[in-house]
C-alpha cells in the first residue's frame, strides 16, 4: 500500500472508530503525525484527499473539521466520474438509473404535492417552449429533480442525479440530432420524444397511479439507454462519436 493510501486508511479508521466524530476539528498537523506515526507530507497528502472525497472541510484560520458525513453530500465527489463517463461505462450508468427511478417515480406518485406537480406543469410547458438544447436539458434535469426531490430521500436523489448528469444529458441530447437534413429526421425530434415521455410520466402522477408512473419512467430512461447501446455499437465499428 503505498503510503499516501496508508495515511487515508489511518484517518479513516479514526472516523469510523468514532475517535474522530462528525464535526471534530482534527489535532495539529504534528501531534496526528506522531500520533499515526507518518511523516507531516504523507498526512498533508492523506487531508487534501479526503478533503477532495468531502469527508474533511478545512475551515480557514481553524484548522480541518471532520464533515457531517451526510451520504448525500460524500456522494457527490462521484459526480465528476460520471460526467466523463462514455460508451460501456455510460451504459452502466443508465443501467443503474433504470433500477432506480422508476421506483422513485412510482414512490413520487403517492407523495407529491399539489405545489410540486403544478411546478412539474411549468417545467413541462417552458420546456417544450424552450429554443436551445441547453435549455431543454437544464429544464429535464429539472423536472426529473423536482420528482426525486418529492420522495424527501437525499441519498436517492443525489444517486439519482449523479447517474444522468447535467454534461451526460447535453451530450446525449445532442448526439440524437440529426447533424444534417440527409441524415432524415427533423432536428426537433429528439426533443420531441423526450416531451412525450415526460408527458405521459406527468399524467400517471397526477393520477397517483404508480404503478404507471413506474412504467412511463422506465420507458423514457430505456429509450435514452437504447440510443446510448446503439451509439457504443457504431462507435466500435468505427463509424464516429456523437460528440
Amino acid at each position: 500500500m503505498a503510503v499516501t493510501e496508508e495515511a487515508i486508511e489511518k484517518i479513516k479508521d479514526m472516523i469510523v472508530s468514532g475517535t474522530l466524530q462528525p464535526g471534530t476539528r482534527l489535532p495539529n498537523e504534528a501531534d496526528l503525525a506522531d500520533q499515526l506515526g507518518l511523516s507531516r507530507n504523507s498526512l498533508r497528502e492523506a487531508v487534501r484527499a479526503l478533503t477532495a472525497m468531502r469527508i474533511l472541510i478545512p475551515r480557514q484560520g481553524d484548522g480541518t473539521y471532520v464533515s457531517g458525513l451526510e451520504p448525500h453530500i460524500l456522494l457527490e465527489a462521484m459526480a465528476f466520474a460520471a460526467d466523463v463517463s462514455h460508451g460501456h461505462t455510460a451504459q452502466q450508468l443508465l443501467q443503474v438509473r433504470r433500477l432506480l427511478e422508476p421506483q422513485a417515480t412510482a414512490l413520487a406518485a403517492g407523495r407529491l404535492t399539489a405545489g410540486r406537480l403544478r411546478t412539474l406543469r411549468d417545467i413541462l410547458d417552458q420546456s417544450a417552449a424552450a429554443v436551445s438544447i441547453e435549455e431543454f436539458v437544464e429544464l429535464d434535469i429539472a423536472f426529473h429533480r423536482t420528482i426525486a426531490d418529492s420522495v424527501d430521500n437525499p441519498v436517492l436523489s443525489t444517486l439519482l442525479g449523479i447517474l444522468s448528469t447535467h454534461t451526460q444529458r447535453l451530450r446525449i441530447v445532442r448526439g440524437t440530432v440529426p447533424r444534417s437534413p440527409a441524415e432524415g429526421t427533423p432536428v426537433a425530434t429528439a426533443r420531441e420524444q423526450a416531451h412525450r415521455e415526460h408527458e405521459a410520466i406527468w399524467r400517471a402522477l397526477v393520477d397517483r397511479d404508480a404503478q404507471r408512473a413506474a412504467s412511463a419512467s422506465a420507458v423514457h430512461v430505456a429509450a435514452v439507454e437504447e440510443w446510448l447501446a446503439t451509439e457504443v455499437v457504431n462507435n466500435s465499428a468505427g463509424l464516429g462519436s456523437t460528440g
